[in-house]
């Protein structure tokens, strides 16, 4: 399967150069943004505009080929965040300390998952949001 670049264009486009996940602006890294399969091949996802959306390095890399993860709260394996057929406001909120609190099962989950909290993350965008490129 490959994606065509009118595709990774529009996924750019679509998503205004965030990461879909963790909100950050792929200006304001170096490392290049991904088409991140939301059900990955592995699972029959396909690549149909649908099922693609923008992530960080960092997201992508964590997510793989996940689809659930255990939430920390309850210890249900829970599916991920969807961006494409869930709303981020609604499962994730950012908080006043850059760090990006879970809302839901789903959020908590997508959380934990890709790490979004590492320290190391967190300050970047504590940096990032006092030059004012965070979030996107």
């Amino acid at each position: 399967m490959t994606i065509s670049p009118s595709v990774r264009k529009f996924v750019h486009e679509r998503a205004e150069n965030c990461c879909e996940y963790c909100r950050l602006a792929s200006k304001s890294v170096k490392i290049s943004f991904h088409i991140d399969h939301i059900i990955p091949v592995k699972h029959d996802g396909s690549d149909d505009a649908k099922n693609l959306c923008l992530s960080c390095y960092n997201c992508n890399a964590h997510k793989s080929h996940d689809l659930t993860g255990f939430d920390p709260v309850t210890g249900d394996i829970t599916r991920l965040y969807d961006p494409r057929k869930q709303i981020w406001s609604d499962h994730f909120e950012i908080q006043e300390t850059m760090q990006i609190k879970g809302l839901t099962s789903i959020g908590r989950t997508t959380i934990r998952v890709l790490q979004i909290n590492l320290d190391e993350r967190i300050e970047s965008r504590q940096v990032l949001a006092e030059i004012g490129e965070y979030p996107c």
